[in-house]
């Protein structure tokens, strides 16, 4: 059964923390507020706990889990390398509603879907989930929702969609009109912008010192 905690108060918000730590480290699945809207996750690395998420939201391998990481440096080891394109995208825009594609150290042993190889990392600007990612590690997160249905901006409309399928909601309150994060690939020789949300292509393009337009 599922159980939900108040993330608003002190004392129910340390429970939340310690319970959806302690659920991500056996394999459950959790639901916490990110600066977006309301996420799912689980382990990382944790493969079946990954097919559990997916299972959750009615997807398939076709649409690969992105990971949500709590510092700068946890991107060092899930990657091949971080150009510097990355490092300064980081620098201007983490903590925050920007995801970046980059290809996965090849010694990683974890299945997130179908993503050739790449995987897509954004550190979200919210305490609750910082806190969470910081005591657990990365975390396998998608929006908090069944496929094909509105994201979810509440824990409550998080639960009316994934019901019990999720051990511990983490109600950080309401995030807001939904807006996606805008998705960087710099897997190729130039970086394209994948999506564009919160983050414009005109401020990715500033900081990377190229034509706006290059980006498309």
């Amino acid at each position: 059964m599922s159980v939900v905690y108040d993330c608003s108060k002190r004392e129910s918000r340390a429970d939340g923390l310690a319970a959806a730590a302690g659920a991500v480290r056996s394999s459950r699945l959790v639901v916490l507020p990110t600066d977006t809207v309301y996420g799912i996750g689980a382990d990382a690395f944790d493969a079946g706990a990954v097919q559990a998420l997916l299972r959750a939201k009615n997807r398939g391998p076709d649409m690969p889990v992105g990971v949500l990481v709590g510092s700068w440096s946890t991107v060092d080891g899930l990657v091949l390398g971080v150009p510097p394109q990355a490092r300064a995208l980081m620098e201007a825009f983490w903590p925050g509603d920007l995801s970046l594609v980059l290809p996965h150290a090849p010694s990683l042993q974890w299945n997130l879907g179908e993503a050739r190889g790449t995987v897509m990392l954004r550190m979200p600007l919210h305490p609750v989930a910082l806190e969470l990612l910081r005591d657990v590690g990365p975390m396998a997160v998608s929006s908090a929702n069944v496929s094909g249905r509105s994201p979810a901006s509440t824990a409550q409309e998080a639960q009316e969609q994934l019901g019990d399928s999720v051990a511990v909601y983490l109600d950080g309150g309401s995030s807001g009109e939904p807006v996606a994060s805008t998705i960087v690939d710099l897997t190729g020789t130039d970086p394209v912008v994948l999506r564009e949300g919160s983050v414009t292509k005109t401020a990715v393009a500033e900081v990377l010192g190229v034509p706006a337009e290059s980006l498309a």
